[in-house]
């Protein structure tokens, strides 16, 4: 196993390589920069276009926008191997890693948390309809299944905004915090009160993997329910549930692990139209602006860093699979 695991980190270090190389030139392909934004803004504050093309011109020599794709490649690969930069943000004028370090955790708490909702309830509500095909429940959640997977989350965010605000009369929605708890010291009121605040995008986010979870887990479920040796246990006398929770799920569970290794990247993509609706700083805007801006190096540092997380997502998910199933073994 370990082996395996080193041979797999060395395999990652070339795929991030190539991650990154492909993120950079698709980036590149729409024309123009940065710099072309920026002087369509002046122009449309009413700069003469003389001053803008040369204000453009110079945020170009400033950032290297002038010169080839190549050689902006390597300065921008060289800045993180020498001085642990990711580059810098022309629309934020700060450094990239600054954006992320400020962004990373609160969309790392999003996404896990509406990861644990999506799967906890999905893999249960998936556990309890299997036993019961066709009957009534089944069917009323295989019905909820589908409306969560038909609607798309912005429309549903449209719906929470508007009973939060509209009906409900809630303030601060857009925000992680009520403004008396922003620059306070973390307590139990300033957690619950952010609890308040975003549990409408766990929910939104989560909706879509609880409806997959409980859909991929029943299918697995009735699959291994109709195997001999779950029929063999059956047989001996074993209390339905001890056969369902000992013998049948462990062995259904091996499609919803091996997912775990993409949905990480997935959920923090997933709360990219919620954040938008409801105004929240998190990773998701952030890399929609920055593909707006054509802000390269914001773009494709989170490319990076999405990638890089697929590739450890996977890893530990073989790692689990391999726990969980003792006839799996790596060479």
């Amino acid at each position: 196993m370990l082996n395996y695991i080193l041979r797999r980190l060395m395999i990652a270090v070339f795929l991030l390589i190539g991650i990154g190389i492909v993120s950079f030139i698709v980036i590149k392909l729409p024309p123009g920069d940065f710099a072309s934004r920026y002087q369509q803004y002046l122009i449309n504050r009413g700069t003469p276009r003389e001053e803008a093309e040369k204000a453009a011109q110079i945020v170009r020599e400033q950032y290297d926008l002038d010169k080839p794709v190549t050689t902006q490649f390597f300065l921008w690969v060289k800045g993180m191997l020498t001085e642990g930069k990711f580059g810098y943000s022309f629309a934020y004028r700060k450094d990239v890693g600054e954006l992320i370090a400020d962004r990373m955790p609160k969309t790392l708490l999003i996404a896990v948390l509406s990861h644990l909702i999506s799967t906890v309830v999905g893999v249960g509500l998936g556990i309890f309809v299997a036993p019961r095909k066709y009957g009534f429940w089944d069917n009323f959640w295989a019905v909820w299944a589908f409306i969560f997977t038909s609607v798309p989350r912005f429309s549903l965010a449209i719906i929470f905004l508007y009973i939060l605000v509209i009906q409900l009369k809630q303030p601060s929605i857009v925000s992680f915090f009520s403004p008396q708890y922003v620059f306070a010291p973390w307590s139990w009121d300033k957690i619950l009160d952010m609890l308040r605040h975003i549990w409408p995008v766990l929910v939104i986010a989560g909706l879509g993997g609880v409806a997959r979870n409980l859909r991929v887990m029943r299918g697995n479920l009735l699959d291994v329910l109709g195997a001999q040796y779950v029929q063999t246990a059956r047989s001996k006398g074993l209390k339905e549930r001890t056969v369902i929770v000992k013998h049948a799920v462990p062995n259904a569970l091996h499609t919803i692990v091996a997912y775990q290794g993409t949905v990480l990247p997935y959920m923090m993509q997933g709360e990219l139209e919620v954040s938008i609706i409801l105004g929240l700083p998190t990773m998701g805007p952030l890399f929609y602006e920055s593909l707006v801006n054509q802000d390269i190096y914001v773009s494709g540092a989170l490319l990076l860093m999405y990638g890089a997380l697929i590739l450890i997502g996977n890893l530990l998910a073989d790692i689990f699979l391999s726990v969980l199933d003792p006839r799996i073994r790596y060479s």
